[in-house]
């Protein structure tokens, strides 16, 4: 079996990530240990920059693109954290953010999207599909589409929250 990604892939992308991502705590629970009989280990990713480990496969799926890429910009689609992932990373890098979003997602988060100074491009979920007005914005806009998984690149960066916790 071959895997999307590689244990280099996410070494390289702890390097692009050197600086910009919190080094998050790894915390205990007594009361959880005592319930599960096991020993357990939070990686607090809460404290991460926009409070989610979204942030890091974000961020280093963006550092990679081309001059090219990062002047067109970046389209995602996510109700969340993915979507302040992308556009928090995108404002760091430079380059404009379009995020497809859906009617009720919550306010809060759609706010804090738009905080981080992306253009936020609402749909209903219930008749239309987000993955499709992503391509078809992609494609008129000249955006590259980031999904807010099955990415080698954003893989790799969420991979690095398992690496710090080793």
């Amino acid at each position: 079996m071959t895997l999307a990604i590689s244990y280099a892939d996410i070494e390289a992308a702890a390097g692009r990530l050197a600086g910009i991502a919190h080094r998050t705590p790894v915390m205990t629970s007594r009361t959880a240990d005592d319930r599960t009989g096991a020993k357990l280990f939070f990686k607090c990713e809460n404290f991460q920059r926009m409070g989610a480990f979204k942030f890091r496969g974000a961020y280093n799926a963006l550092a990679q693109f081309t001059a090219e890429q990062r002047h067109a910009g970046v389209i995602a689609f996510s109700s969340g954290n993915h979507a302040q992932a992308v556009a928090l990373s995108a404002r760091l890098l430079g380059m404009p953010a379009t995020i497809v979003m859906p009617r009720d997602a919550p306010q809060i988060k759609v706010t804090a999207t738009r905080g981080y100074g992306a253009e936020v491009v609402l749909y209903d979920r219930y008749t239309e599909d987000r993955e499709e007005i992503g391509r078809r914005l992609a494609a008129e806009r000249g955006m590259t589409l980031i999904p807010p998984f099955d990415r080698p690149h954003v893989m790799a960066g969420q991979g690095t929250a398992a690496l710090e916790l080793i």
